[in-house]
């Protein structure tokens, strides 16, 4: 307004108002072109916020994960740490239980050997008698691992025999799995060929009952409309008979198709049925071998012991034993193996004789002997 009133003319004043207006026009312009750039970085700025809040989310979901992880894993860890403590705990009881109980048995074993010493004056010599039978033992038990050798070959043709008869039957097995999945494969081809033209035939059927109801519709309209035309309704009447004649053999190659796919499936039934009495004749088979494997392992475990103990037999000598030297083994063992010569003998339960220097000192494991004396 002050610059309007110093303009004298209303010529000036409208010019000057104008122009005035022409330049805040073009402001306006300059500033909704800045406002357009602002709110588009506005938006790029609230997609960036968005997203960064979305990232900010995830990583707090992830946070919470590791650290749900992370316990998991302290109390897996403690967990792992007590039952090594338990561990460590029983196998160190476990141990002492067998120091304790082991000092014990070397006590008592040391208080034996001190009463076997007293009595091996007594019981030399009932040893000179004992090494002479155990001339005559060592005779028998030659014999009898002969006889046992004799066993164990034959044990092993038996087993020979009984794993040709397995392989055969193995053989047989396979041969006939083979034949069932051929004909299975052969039955479902034929299965699926025939439902499929069930299928097809049930198609046909639809079709032509279709395209026989829309005859029908024709007929009607021909005898409505077409009443003098008897030429036409002959021709309509053929046609009509030899759509039903198609249709019944139709009919009929359906109930034929369904009546091959219901044998299809006995056969395939009877052939699962014979496919479990092979799988149980094959286990019951396998049962017999590993009973005859277990036999002929007990067999074996017995004659490796008889072999270790005519070795043991024919080891000792037969001259005077020397008094401070610990007692063998006794042997009224070997003597209940079947041996009725020795059952003469008066002391069967105390007889003992004591090794030559050249015998190696008795072993841990004849503890349970020495009680027995």
């Amino acid at each position: 307004m002050q610059t309007l009133n110093t303009l004298s003319t209303p010529e000036e004043k409208l010019a000057g108002l104008c122009k005035k207006y022409a330049e805040l026009l073009e402001e306006h312009r300059n500033t909704e072109k800045q406002m357009k750039v602002l709110q588009k970085k506005q938006t790029q700025l609230v997609q960036e916020k968005d997203n960064l809040r979305n990232e900010h989310s995830k990583a707090i979901l992830a946070r919470s994960k590791l650290e749900s992880l992370c316990r998991e894993l302290q109390r897996h860890n403690r967990t792992l740490k007590e039952e090594g403590i338990k561990r460590t705990r029983l196998e160190e009881e476990k141990r002492k239980e067998v120091t304790s109980h082991f000092q014990v048995t070397l006590y008592d074993i040391q208080a034996q050997m001190e009463q076997h010493d007293e009595r091996n004056a007594s019981l030399r010599q009932e040893n000179s008698e004992l090494a002479e039978k155990l001339k005559k033992l060592y005779e028998q038990y030659k014999l009898r691992e002969e006889h046992i050798d004799k066993v164990v070959k034959h044990k092993d043709l038996q087993q020979q025999l009984v794993d040709a008869k397995l392989h055969q039957a193995q053989q047989l097995l396979t041969e006939s799995e083979e034949r069932h999945d051929r004909e299975k494969d052969f039955l479902l081809k034929e299965a699926m060929e025939s439902q499929r033209m069930c299928e097809l035939m049930k198609q046909q059927e639809v079709h032509l009952k279709q395209q026989l109801s829309l005859y029908t519709e024709k007929f009607e309209e021909f005898q409505t409309t077409l009443s003098k035309s008897n030429e036409v309704f002959t021709t309509f009447k053929q046609e009509m008979e030899k759509m039903t004649k198609k249709i019944k053999k139709l009919e009929k190659e359906t109930a034929m198709y369904r009546s091959r796919w219901e044998s299809s499936n006995k056969a395939l039934l009877e052939m699962a049925e014979e496919k479990s009495v092979r799988d149980r004749d094959f286990e019951a088979l396998h049962g017999k071998v590993q009973r005859l494997e277990k036999l002929r392992k007990a067999l074996k475990v017995e004659r490796n012991e008889l072999n270790k103990k005519v070795q043991v037999l024919s080891g000792e000598p037969c001259g005077d034993p020397e008094p401070d030297s610990p007692s063998p083994p006794p042997t009224d063992c070997l003597l209940e193996t079947g041996l009725e010569e020795t059952s003469s003998c008066s002391h069967s339960c105390h007889c003992e004789h004591a090794p030559s220097t050249d015998a190696p000192p008795p072993q841990t494991n004849t503890e349970p002997l020495s009680t027995q004396e």
